[in-house]
């Protein structure tokens, strides 16, 4: 999958995955097989137990609007939101900022 950013037309990823079952969302990136960009819906916060990076988080609304961001999420964190939100980016660390993306910027995503 493809992700971009249509506000300011960045790329923030071209191998995306949307992890759909319950292993890959409880693994995320631990699971190798995994890209490094993960989409997953969830409403319950998102964590970084055993990784040993940190990772740039997206929240999106029901519009693929970004509505809440997390930069540099640490290992063995927890990162929490409005549940009401459900959609969620998680990218390698720098994403955010080397794409210049911010809270309101419409997100598309597109098979590759």
């Amino acid at each position: 999958m493809v992700i971009k950013n249509l506000t300011n037309k960045n790329i923030l990823s071209i191998d995306a995955k949307i992890c759909s079952s319950i292993f890959d969302k409880l693994l995320g990136m631990l699971n190798k097989n995994n890209p490094r960009t993960l989409i997953f819906y969830t409403r319950f916060g998102v964590h970084t137990f055993g990784l040993i990076k940190p990772i740039d988080v997206l929240v999106l609304d029901k519009q693929d609007r970004v509505v809440k961001l997390k930069k540099s999420l640490k290992p063995n964190s927890l990162f929490f939101w409005n549940p009401k939100y459900s959609l969620v980016i998680e990218v390698p660390e720098k994403t955010i900022e080397k794409t210049k993306t911010y809270i309101g910027d419409k997100m598309i995503i597109e098979s590759s």
